[in-house]
Parts: C-alpha cells; structure tokens; sequence
C-alpha cells in the first residue's frame, strides 16, 4: 500500500475518516492494528500531508486573486512573506512539471503563466 495508489482510492475527506478510524483503533489498542492497517495508517498520513498542501496553496492563489499582499499571505500561514512566495512558486513549477510529464495532471502553460504573473515577487 503506497501513498499513490490511497491518493487515487480516496478524497481528502475519506482519507481523514479512514485515517481518523485507523488512529483511534492504534490509540485504543483495541482492535489491534496489523501490518497492513499500521502501513496503511502511515500511507494515509502522507496522503493527508499532500492533500493539505495542495489545497493550501489553491488558497494562496485565491488570496492572490482577491488581493492580498505576500506580507499578508505569510503571516496568515505563520510564516514570512519570503517563505510563502517560495513555497507557492514551487508549488507552480511543480505542476508545471507534472503537466509536462502526463499531459494531464497539473497546469497547462497558458495557467503556469497567469499564476507566476499573479504570484508577482515576494515584496507585491
């Protein structure tokens, strides 16, 4: 069981029900997790990490469209302003990246575009 394959299998909100049943039973101790829950467990918290991230920066770039400063964005994911244009910059490249790989996932160019023209420098 791999991160990739549960990423396909589940939604953020399914993957934090499993993930919440699977917790509670190894908190519980009772039933007792095997191997394959206890694997599963760790591949749905990954899941959970990349899901959060990617919904994070979907809201960077809302903000973005609404207005907001980098200042702004930073202290809003406690963090400088500096640290979250790169982290969304990144983020841009990577599903650049992605596009060009498969061809489907990630963002065309024409969308790269828009967003590092939205992204601006981290002092906008």
């Amino acid at each position: 069981m791999t991160p990739d394959l549960l990423e396909l299998e589940h939604t953020l909100a399914t993957a934090v029900a499993r993930f919440d049943q699977l917790r509670t039973w190894e908190a519980l101790g009772e039933p007792t997790l095997g191997r394959h829950e206890a694997l599963e467990l760790l591949a749905l918290s990954e899941v959970l990490a990349r899901k959060a991230h990617y919904g994070r920066q979907l809201s960077v770039r809302t903000a973005r469209a609404a207005g907001a400063s980098w200042t702004q964005i930073g202290a809003a994911l406690g963090t400088s302003k500096q640290a979250a244009w790169e982290a969304h910059t990144k983020w841009i490249d990577d599903q650049a990246d992605q596009h060009r790989v498969s061809g489907v996932a990630g963002l065309a160019e024409p969308d790269v575009a828009t967003l590092r023209d939205q992204a601006g420098d981290a002092d906008s």
